[in-house]
Order: structure tokens, then C-alpha cells, then sequence
């Protein structure tokens, strides 16, 4: 059932919700290059976006304290660090699941 919003507060809430999504989408967009991608057949581009997606939320839960740029290029220089951080995503996401 929907809620009855006086118009204020649906603008509001209109309003919140797209500045979460045009932040996400700024992100994936600047950081991982999201628009520049070419892959365009099968299942490629849907599953690469997937991944584009979750990367963030799993580097951001990375413990380490490099930002997210760092964390990024760490990934792509050392294979122990990727996979023990997807890893780490994954163990948390079957523990609250």
C-alpha cells in the first residue's frame, strides 16, 4: 500500500531518492568508465555490469584504509588482494543471508 504524502514530502522523498541514484550512476559512470564500455554481445554486458556494480560495495567494505581509487588499482596489481577480498564479500554475504 502506497503512503498519502503531503506534496512537500513526496518532492522530498522524489528528490532524495534521484540524488542516490544519480550519485551511483556519477560513480560508476567516473570511476569504473561505465559509458565507455563495448562489450555488446550475449550475456557480456550484463554481467559485467553486475560485477561494475557490486565492486564498489565490496571495495568500500574492504577493511584496509586506502580510498577507493587505491583499493581499485591494488586489485588490479596483486590477484592474492582480489580474491581474498571477493572472498570476504562473499563470507559476509552468506553469514547474513
Amino acid at each position: 500500500m502506497s503512503a498519502k504524502l503531503a506534496p512537500e514530502r513526496l518532492q522530498h522523498a522524489a528528490r532524495s531518492h534521484r540524488a542516490i541514484e544519480n550519485a551511483r550512476h556519477w560513480a560508476l559512470d567516473t570511476i569504473l568508465n561505465e559509458d565507455r564500455r563495448r562489450n555488446r554481445t550475449e550475456h557480456g554486458p550484463e554481467n559485467l555490469a553486475l560485477m561494475r556494480r557490486m565492486a564498489p560495495g565490496v571495495a568500500r567494505n574492504e577493511p584496509g584504509k586506502d580510498a577507493m581509487r587505491g583499493k581499485r588499482k591494488r586489485a588490479g596489481w596483486d590477484n592474492r588482494f582480489l580474491f581474498e577480498t571477493g572472498r570476504a564479500a562473499a563470507d559476509r554475504r552468506q553469514t547474513t543471508a
